[in-house]
């Protein structure tokens, strides 16, 4: 079992030079009062976990957030944990391939962190029985995450669903 757990953990270590890609924020507002380290971790768990949106790369996911994270906002059907936003990334981008989410802002105050990302992209494949045209895909979520030890703890979030699903053809305009 040791092994196993060593194994696991080279599995989705990130290589050294993997933060060097993480996306940045168009805009980044931090609280002065903050200390450095703590700032740091915190802006580090947050654009991990957005280039994990932006990419899809599950080492990012992984990286991000911590062993017990939990989803104050769970969708319905949705694993709570690590093994939710991991299976949503990979439905979404079943349909919609090229996928990206620019991370337009970050608010860094206390333990907290607010994302605001702009998705978008093509839906080329499927979403449920709904096979996609290439039509274009433009919508926005927002994120409030609760750091602890430098990765995410809790996650709120809202996602503007109504804009996606008209965009899918699933709702009427």
């Amino acid at each position: 079992m040791k092994a196993f757990s060593i194994l696991a953990a080279l599995l989705v270590a990130l290589p050294a030079s993997a933060d060097e890609q993480l996306v940045s924020a168009q805009q980044v507002i931090v609280d002065p009062s903050l200390p450095p380290a703590q700032r740091d971790a915190e802006m580090q768990a947050a654009r991990r976990y957005a280039t994990f949106w932006h990419t899809g790369d599950e080492r990012f996911a992984r990286a991000a957030l911590a062993a017990d994270f939990t989803d104050r906002t769970l969708p319905p059907g949705r694993a709570q944990g690590v093994p939710g936003p991991l299976a949503a990334s990979k439905f979404v981008r079943t349909a919609i391939p090229d996928l990206q989410a620019d991370l337009r802002q970050m608010i860094v105050a206390g333990d907290r962190v607010t994302v605001h990302y702009r998705f978008h992209g093509h839906f080329t494949g499927r979403w449920g029985n709904t096979q996609g045209q290439g039509q274009a895909v433009d919508f926005i979520a927002t994120d409030i995450y609760r750091i602890a030890d430098g990765k995410i703890a809790d996650n709120w979030h809202i996602e503007d669903n109504l804009t996606l699903m008209r965009q899918l053809g699933l709702v009427a305009q």
